[in-house]
């Protein structure tokens, strides 16, 4: 497969899954259980998740295109497979459940998830490397806001 078709496929399959996410959660930033949790001072404006999640996911689409045409393995599909569920289900487990440690545990696993990533084949994509980092980021920037949830609440 060619590498704009690949970049399609994931851009379907990301944003299907951010679809997905925010369909389980049941406009839960909206809620007035979470306008009511004491957040973090650093938590940046609503508008600031759709501008994040959109350039994540087609910076993400694109390094995992690169990815599957230089060297698609079993690994690389599990390893797709978990992030995919972990973001999926943190959105349900945090919003929907309102399980704010359990979704704290979820968050830790994805951020460790797409560190793995970016560690493990980054010898591979070597610069491509960097469309994963904004990722990376924001997954540290979430942990650090479900974390002060869970401390303060």
């Amino acid at each position: 497969m060619n590498l704009i078709k690949l970049i399609v496929v994931f851009l379907i399959i990301n944003f299907g899954a951010l679809a997905i996410g925010s369909w389980l959660m049941k406009n839960g930033p909206m809620t007035d259980w979470y306008t009511h949790l004491n957040q973090a001072p650093w938590s940046p404006p609503g508008w600031v998740f759709g501008l994040a999640w959109t350039t994540i996911m087609v910076c993400f689409s694109i390094y995992m295109a690169y990815l599957v045409k230089d060297s698609f393995n079993i690994k690389l599909a599990t390893l797709f497979s978990i992030q995919l569920v972990l973001n999926v289900i943190w959105n349900y487990i945090f919003f929907n459940q309102h399980l704010i440690g359990l979704g704290l545990v979820v968050i830790i696993c994805l951020t460790i998830v797409v560190a793995l990533f970016l560690i493990t084949y980054k010898n591979t994509l070597e610069i491509k490397s960097l469309l994963i980092v904004p990722y990376f980021l924001w997954l540290l920037i979430a942990t650090s806001l479900n974390t002060y949830i869970y401390l303060y609440n």
